[in-house]
């Protein structure tokens, strides 16, 4: 895809795209797909917080977030905090990017994919992460404010679980409006040596998830306005 200097650049006034400017749903860069979402959902304005920020470098080339922070914090800046429980008010942000380790790995058995990220005993124990830490952004977040959620479907014990569909299901539960949907594609993956009997298809791709706190309104072809239904 030809990258659209328009959504690089952050202009003060953002202008409507033309035809051939349109955001897409599809990139194989990711940051482009955040740049898509400043631009589309959050007004041209950088994050205001990301709560996993690790070292970093999700953000590199891009504006960051005013508010960081992470359990185990690495560098200057960053503030000690658990995603479940952060240090805010009710109804004061107005925009989340969630980027959490999403490995399952019930075996203790060293691996490539294992050794590098942090990871969950058990996908049970995964959900519960997601569906807590949606909970919390839904108490921070102002009316009509956003988070932007990635993620990936994966196998774990031999099953399939796709995540981005639970995700939409916990987050519309705790109110959220499912508003947008990304998807990262890749040409280059990280492979285990550790796998052997292919059951499933290897994924590709990862989701941005857009969600929005409050009840959308629709825009009739009138001109008139109308509450969306839940």
């Amino acid at each position: 895809m030809q990258n659209n200097p328009m959504l690089f650049d952050f202009p003060e006034t953002i202008r409507k795209p033309k035809w051939d400017e349109m955001v897409a749903s599809l990139s194989y860069d990711e940051k482009e797909i955040i740049r898509w979402i400043i631009l589309l959902h959050n007004k041209g304005q950088a994050f205001d917080i990301d709560p996993t920020y690790s070292i970093g470098r999700f953000w590199e080339g891009l504006p960051k977030p005013k508010y960081k922070y992470d359990i185990n914090p690495q560098v200057e800046g960053v503030e000690k905090a658990d995603t479940r429980k952060l240090p805010l008010a009710d109804d004061s942000v107005n925009s989340i990017m969630f980027d959490p380790p999403f490995v399952v790995a019930p075996s203790p058995k060293p691996g490539i994919i294992r050794d590098r990220f942090s990871c969950y005993a058990n996908v049970k124990e995964l959900w519960k992460f997601y569906d807590e830490a949606l909970q919390e952004f839904f108490r921070i977040l102002a009316n009509g404010g956003m988070v932007t959620v990635k993620c990936q479907d994966i196998v774990s014990g031999a099953k399939q679980h796709l995540s981005h569909v639970a995700i939409v299901n916990m987050a519309e539960k705790v109110g959220f409006y499912s508003k947008d949907l990304f998807i990262l594609a890749r040409e280059n993956v990280l492979w285990s040596p550790n796998m052997e009997n292919q059951q499933h298809a290897r994924k590709h791709h990862s989701y941005f998830l857009v969600f929005v706190k409050g009840v959308p309104t629709l825009r009739r072809a009138d001109g008139k306005t109308t509450r969306r239904s839940r």
